[in-house]
């Protein structure tokens, strides 16, 4: 089973002012966190694969809170996956657990991000690229 079948695995490191007021990580805080485990997968420079720096914009955003986070349980544990790839979006999964939890273990946060390709300067929807495709389609669990 090659990693892109299991899924592409980060870790998070959780700030003090992530924590809310009952000391768990914030749900709106849950969001930019799995934004920063996304980043260096699908956006950053230097890979040896396409990325989709030219643009593109969430659509759709879904986050199931299972169960607490804390600051103590960071750096976070998440493994993310592609659901699903269209002409001009894709659906991420992911998976949040405790750093240090078990990888079979119940995850605390189940969520979805739908993102769409998009052109900055015409400031409308694009059609993925062939090669955003291959590596997209690369990280689709079976």
């Amino acid at each position: 089973m090659t990693a892109a079948a299991v899924g592409f695995h980060t870790k998070v490191g959780v700030r003090w002012s992530d924590m809310d007021v009952f000391q768990h990580i914030n749900h709106a805080r849950m969001v930019t966190l799995l934004e920063e485990a996304r980043i260096p997968w699908l956006f950053e420079d230097g890979r040896p694969t396409v990325t989709l720096r030219d643009g593109a914009v969430i659509a759709d955003l879904h986050v199931r809170y299972r169960g607490q986070l804390r600051h103590d349980d960071g750096p976070l544990d998440v493994l993310m996956w592609i659901e699903s790839v269209r002409a001009v979006d894709f659906t991420i999964g992911y998976e949040v657990r405790a750093g240090g939890a078990a990888p079979d273990s119940a995850p605390s946060i189940v969520a979805s991000t739908q993102i769409a390709a998009f052109d900055i300067d015409t400031q409308r929807l694009r059609r993925l690229t062939a090669p955003e495709r291959e590596y997209l389609e690369q990280w689709k669990r079976a």
